[in-house]
């Protein structure tokens, strides 16, 4: 037995990498990233690289003895980060970018290495405060006041989730009243909410699909006759979701006005402000999303406008009382970790027990770089929306809808029976690589979308647009 303990450990103990070998193997990672980021303004921005055979490659799968690192960074260089979107990219317009701070790489890394337990205050409590502060601030600046909550997530699927599922206890919605229970959305709600009403149990609701304005806002005239006939038929209307910043269109609902209506209706209202939350950081965000402190909870994703890595949600509730009770249980061999004195561990206030330290991939970049250069950030998107916007009319394009915040919604043709020129269009820029634009259907129409928001977009990206958009122009005149 001791012979073959000792042998046992000794293989077990390769797994901790110690001294000079740490140093060596840090250094390549460290110069792969580096390379990476000095290559990229060279680096196309969409490529169609293919790996048709991909899922059948040896490489892939583990192996009995060790790799060399050299080996490994090969393989991502070749056939993980060379083909496909290239997210860090500035020239990446599509969807709704995400981020990528180098910064925020860093905070993971110190969060990976420490491996901190952020869930439960007793196991960490720095850890847990670091990320408590982050969900204070995020909460006053959407304009709550005392007596609120939320969480770090994994972004915005889990955050509207976990919103929905809270909104679903307080109002005490179960089997014997589900059926009767009406939720309203806009036609512009993201594809996450519907997925959360699903999982969370309540697709035997009945769900209205409210009108929009010609701005593609939420109709108010229409909200309140669907809330008036479901009431005078006994229904009992308990959720509605609301935008801060639709992700066709970027889209923001009237917010103080919904606010209004679902209060005098005791109806719980959920703003997802996954994409356009962070603009409150600018005056024009602050406007635009004037109202937003009346919600009774609120999504945002800061690996949007924040500009961190995939992965970064978080899920803000008025009252932490709510959250808390719908997430709050008590397992037995939790017990020591209880103390009065403690703040309210992110585990009784989410469905994650177990999760990465999130909080230092957010709270390093805010305390590095100072609130004031992710603001300027978002105000130059903001401009560079507004710039493309006027540069596509004296091009002779149509714009489909005037942007809320910054994205552009654009055609070389209005109407349906142009939607495959449009489609040629994005595909004329998808194959040049350089830069990458999405598209989506609206009212029967292919509507192009610039969405502005990665941090390396800058003036020269949406120039470079502009003149592809010239280009195709002109091989058609």
């Amino acid at each position: 037995m001791n012979e073959e303990l000792a042998r046992l450990e000794s293989l077990s103990r390769e797994l901790e990498i110690e001294g000079k070998d740490l140093k060596v193997l840090s250094s390549a990672v460290q110069e792969y990233c580096l390379q990476f980021i000095e290559e990229l303004p060279n680096e196309l921005t969409f490529k169609n690289a293919g790996y048709e055979n991909s899922i059948e490659d040896e490489f892939l799968a583990p192996v009995h003895e060790g790799t060399q690192i050299e080996e490994i960074l090969n393989y991502c260089e070749q056939r993980v980060d060379s083909g496909g979107i290239n997210p860090a990219s500035g020239g990446h317009l599509g969807y709704i970018p995400g981020g990528g701070l180098v910064s925020a790489a860093l905070g993971d890394l110190i969060a990976a290495t420490t491996n901190r337990y952020a869930s439960v205050f007793f196991a960490s409590p720095g850890a847990c405060r670091l990320e408590d502060s982050l969900v204070q601030w995020a909460g006053k600046l959407m304009g709550y006041k005392k007596g609120f909550g939320g969480f770090l997530s994994s972004g915005g699927s889990m955050a509207n989730m976990s919103a929905i599922h809270t909104a679903r206890e307080h109002h005490q919605i179960n089997s014997q009243n589900i059926k009767k229970a009406v939720i309203y959305l806009s036609q512009q709600s993201h594809h996450s909410i519907l997925k959360a009403i699903k999982i969370c149990g309540l697709s035997e609701c009945e769900i209205r699909l409210i009108r929009l304005r010609d701005n593609f806002t939420m109709c108010l005239e229409h909200l309140k006759e669907c809330i008036e006939q479901d009431r005078s038929k006994g229904l009992l209307p308990f959720l509605m979701v609301a935008n801060a910043g639709s992700t066709d269109l970027g889209a923001v609902d009237d917010l103080s006005a919904i606010s209004t209506i679902a209060k005098a209706n005791n109806i719980w209202l959920h703003v997802d402000a996954a994409y356009g939350g962070f603009f409150k950081l600018t005056e024009t965000g602050s406007e635009k999303l004037n109202g937003i402190e009346q919600a009774d909870s609120i999504i945002l994703d800061p690996h949007k406008g924040l500009f961190l890595p995939f992965g970064t949600g978080i899920c803000l509730v008025k009252k932490q009382s709510a959250l808390l009770k719908a997430h709050q249980y008590h397992a037995n061999y939790m017990q020591d970790v209880f103390d009065s004195d403690s703040i309210v561990s992110s585990a009784d206030l989410s469905p994650e027990l177990s999760k990465h330290f999130r909080g230092l991939r957010m709270w390093l970049p805010l305390k590095l770089h100072g609130l004031n250069k992710f603001k300027a950030a978002l105000n130059e998107k903001l401009a560079l929306a507004q710039y493309l916007e006027n540069e596509l009319l004296q091009l002779g394009y149509h714009i489909f809808c005037p942007s809320n915040l910054s994205v552009v919604s654009f055609q070389l043709k209005p109407g349906k029976e142009n939607n495959e020129l449009n489609l040629a269009v994005m595909d004329y820029i998808k194959n040049d690589g350089r830069l990458f634009i999405s598209s989506t259907s609206l009212n029967e129409q292919v509507v192009l979308r610039a969405a502005i928001l990665s941090f390396r977009t800058h003036r020269k990206e949406i120039d470079l647009l502009l003149s592809l958009l010239k280009s195709f122009k002109q091989t058609i005149a």
